[in-house]
C-alpha cells in the first residue's frame, strides 16, 4: 500500500508521496513514487502512483521510454493539454493491464491509480485523478483534493485546513501532518515524503523536497502540531452530563 495527495490550489499544486512498497510482513523496500516529466518552459507533469508495483512501474517507464517519440496518444511531451496528459496515462494502464492481469490475478491485485498534475504552457495547471480502469477525474475548486492508496487517516486533517486559498506553503505543512497521521497509523506508509510545491507558470519542478522521518524540520512540526492540539484540547470546555444540564452540582475528577 501507499499514499499520494495532490492539492490544487489558486497559487498551484501540493503534490506528495511516500516510498514504502511491501509484499508482506518480510518484504518491505523504499521505491520512488514521484515521476517528473519536465521541459524547461514547456510544461512540467507529474506523475505519482499506487497500488501494484510491478504495474505502475511498467506505466511509468513506458511512458519515459515513449517520450519525443512525437505521437500525442503515447508521449507526455507531445500532448497539447493536461487532461490529454491523463488520457495517455490511462490508455497506456488499460493496456499493461490487458497483457498482464490474467497472469498477475492468481496472485494479486494487478492494479495501479496514479495522480496526474502540472501545467503547460497557455494552460492553467491542473489536477487529474485515474482510476485502475484508465477513466479519470479532475480537481476542481469544489473537490481540490485527490487522494490514492492508504487516504483515510491522512484525510480528517487536509478536510479541517485545506480551502482554495490556503498558501502552498500552508497547503504543504497540511500534506506532511496528513503524512504523520497516516504513518502513525498505518505501517503500509513511510518516508521518505517527496514533496513538490508548484507554482502555476513556473513550469519548473524546483521547489522539491525529500522529507525522511528523521527530518529535523518534519520532526519539528509534528511536535509542534501534537502540542499545541493537546494544549487546545485541555482549554476546551468539558462535556456536560445530563444531571448538569438540569442544574446539578457537578463532579469532577480531582486529577
Amino acid at each position: 500500500m501507499t499514499y499520494c495527495l495532490g492539492i490544487l490550489l489558486q497559487d498551484g499544486l501540493v503534490m506528495a508521496s511516500d516510498s514504502r512498497s511491501n509484499a508482506g510482513v518480510d518484504d518491505i523496500t523504499k521505491v520512488r513514487k514521484m515521476a517528473i516529466f519536465e521541459q524547461s518552459e514547456e510544461r512540467l507533469i507529474v506523475v505519482l502512483s499506487a497500488g501494484n508495483l510491478a504495474t505502475t512501474q511498467a506505466v511509468v517507464t513506458t511512458l519515459r521510454e515513449n517520450l519525443n517519440c512525437g505521437d500525442e496518444a503515447r508521449d507526455l511531451f507531445a500532448v497539447k493539454t493536461m487532461f490529454h496528459a491523463a488520457q495517455v496515462v490511462g490508455d497506456l494502464l488499460r493496456q499493461i493491464l490487458a497483457r498482464e492481469s490474467d497472469f498477475v490475478r492468481p496472485y494479486g491485485d494487478p492494479g495501479g491509480s496514479f495522480l496526474v498534475g502540472g501545467q503547460l504552457a497557455g494552460e492553467n495547471h491542473r489536477l487529474f485523478q485515474v482510476y485502475a480502469a484508465g477513466n479519470f477525474v479532475e480537481a476542481s475548486p469544489r473537490s481540490q483534493m485527490l487522494q490514492i492508496g492508504e487516504a483515510k487517516y491522512g484525510k480528517p486533517v487536509l478536510d479541517r485546513g485545506l480551502s482554495n486559498e490556503v498558501s502552498l506553503d500552508e497547503a504543504a505543512k497540511l500534506a506532511l501532518l496528513s503524512y504523520d497521521a497516516t504513518i502513525r497509523s498505518n505501517l503500509s506508509v513511510d518516508g521518505p515524503i517527496d514533496l513538490l510545491r508548484y507554482k502555476k507558470g513556473s513550469l519548473t519542478a524546483r521547489n522539491r523536497q525529500k522529507f525522511s522521518r528523521y527530518d529535523p524540520y518534519w520532526i519539528d512540526l509534528r511536535e509542534k502540531y501534537g502540542e499545541g492540539l493537546l494544549s487546545l484540547v485541555r482549554g476546551l470546555p468539558v462535556p456536560p452530563t445530563d444531571a448538569e444540564k438540569q442544574g446539578a452540582t457537578p463532579i469532577r475528577d480531582a486529577g
